[in-house]
């Protein structure tokens, strides 16, 4: 057994390509260019042409093929085989072989696995390296990727101390049911999640909207399968979002763009960009 079929097994690790596998029916050219926009927003360039682009757990593929589609050079990998079948099935469906994407199985934490990887202009890792189980050696591993000149997007759950600490308890709740009572877990959550939203827009004669939009404001994804991903994630880990800055900071990063939640749950939004070396 792989290990990441025995944490699978042991309850110690969410099946996030399965869920991903689930979120695959719903993408087409619309959602594309959503995540498209999006990355293209994120790092403030208009395409992505000549760059060497580095997609550190691809999750569905979506914006390793976002990147494709910019004109970025892609290299995607992931740890969990199922995400792998996932974004080889989006290239064959919107990209082809020979397309510039190469996808591999394996871990933001295998040193060597990213050394052979060697350097991009470009490594994007969003909502990944607090799935590990190691943060901060994820983070120090993927900007190590970073060519001189080049950006580091990284997207990490918010700290938000003891309601971080709840939701760990329901995580690893979820994990340890058999499938079939999960939903024990999920519907509450949804509950939390999802239930105030839908009575303020019903106050305001808006049931749902929030819901029915979400795919436009939240990078092309989908929103149930993003609470699924929320409520089953694990590992997990979070930080504060000046602990991500002055641990990159030391690493010769400067900070380019932080969006943060405040109080809230989710993940705060960092790019940034390594310093040239000196001639």
């Amino acid at each position: 057994m792989s290990g990441h079929a025995a944490e699978l097994s042991r309850g110690e690790r969410f099946g996030f390509g399965a869920n991903w596998k689930r979120f695959l029916a719903l993408v087409d050219e619309d959602r594309i260019a959503r995540a498209r926009t999006s990355l293209s927003a994120s790092l403030a360039a208009p395409d992505l042409n000549g760059k060497r682009f580095l997609d550190a757990g691809c999750g569905s593929g979506l914006f390793s093929l976002a990147a494709l589609r910019l004109g970025a050079t892609v290299v995607s990998f992931d740890y969990d085989p199922a995400s792998v079948a996932c974004a080889e099935e989006l290239r064959r469906r919107f990209a082809g072989e020979g397309s510039g994407w190469t996808i591999r199985e394996g871990s933001v934490l295998d040193e060597s696995f990213l050394a052979a990887l060697g350097t991009f202009d470009i490594v994007y890792s969003w909502g990944v390296l607090h799935h590990t189980g190691a943060l901060w050696t994820a983070v120090d591993l993927a900007a190590g990727r970073v060519g001189p000149g080049g950006s580091l997007v990284i997207a990490i759950y918010n700290d938000q101390g003891p309601v971080s600490r709840r939701w760990l308890a329901v995580k690893t709740a979820y994990n340890r049911l058999p499938r079939a009572l999960r939903f024990l877990v999920v519907v509450p959550s949804f509950a939390v999640l999802w239930g105030p939203r839908f009575a303020i827009e019903t106050l305001r004669l808006h049931p749902g909207r929030a819901w029915r939009e979400y795919a436009t404001t939240s990078r092309g994804m989908s929103p149930w399968r993003d609470v699924v991903d929320w409520v089953g994630g694990l590992p997990f880990e979070v930080a504060r979002p000046d602990e991500v800055v002055a641990y990159c900071a030391r690493r010769g990063f400067e900070p380019r763009s932080v969006t943060t939640q405040g109080r809230g749950h989710g993940c705060n939004e960092f790019v940034f960009r390594r310093a040239r070396q000196e001639v």
